[in-house]
């Protein structure tokens, strides 16, 4: 059997880390994930999916994202029962979280939470947990390196194509 999803949205409050029998890190979180088509009244529809993140990924997650931040998950979908406040059995799902994708710099995200631009670079880092350990990717800051490396280029009229 599968049962995998893979999700990129926008997270849509701030984290909050809590502990589990006082020792576990957790944190629950809404991505709202814009649907590809258009309803009848020529707009986007937004899903909210509720997803769960555990210890040292939750501990990042609180530390380093913010309401607005871009992610990326991937993890399993868990369909849990209770009983409510009126006896009745209730179901809610559940992405539980294997990878977080974080799908922007910390520059980019204050930035765009100061004047709503969104700005073209970015830096992945990926969290992914494997044995209690996480692995992180080495980040480049774009605008840096154009600095570092650029030099000017002389193009000549004639060197310009027609299209």
């Amino acid at each position: 059997m599968i049962n995998k999803a893979i999700l990129v949205g926008r997270i849509t409050k701030e984290p909050e880390l809590i502990f589990v029998n006082e020792d576990i890190p957790l944190v629950r979180f809404t991505l709202a994930i814009d649907r590809n088509f258009m309803n009848s009244l020529g707009k986007k529809e937004t899903d909210f999916i509720r997803c769960v993140v555990w210890r040292k990924q939750a501990e990042n997650l609180a530390k380093y994202v913010s309401k607005g931040s871009l992610l990326g998950i991937e993890g399993n979908i868990r369909v849990n029962s209770f009983e409510n406040e009126h006896n009745q059995r209730s179901y809610s799902t559940e992405i539980y979280c294997n990878s977080i994708y974080f799908l922007e710099s910390r520059k980019n995200i204050n930035k765009q939470q100061g004047d709503n631009n969104f700005n073209n670079n970015y830096e992945n880092s990926r969290f992914n947990e494997e044995n209690g350990n996480s692995k992180f990717d080495k980040n480049i800051d774009i605008d840096k390196e154009k600095e570092t490396n650029s030099e000017d280029i002389n193009i000549e009229e004639e060197d310009i194509l027609p299209f």
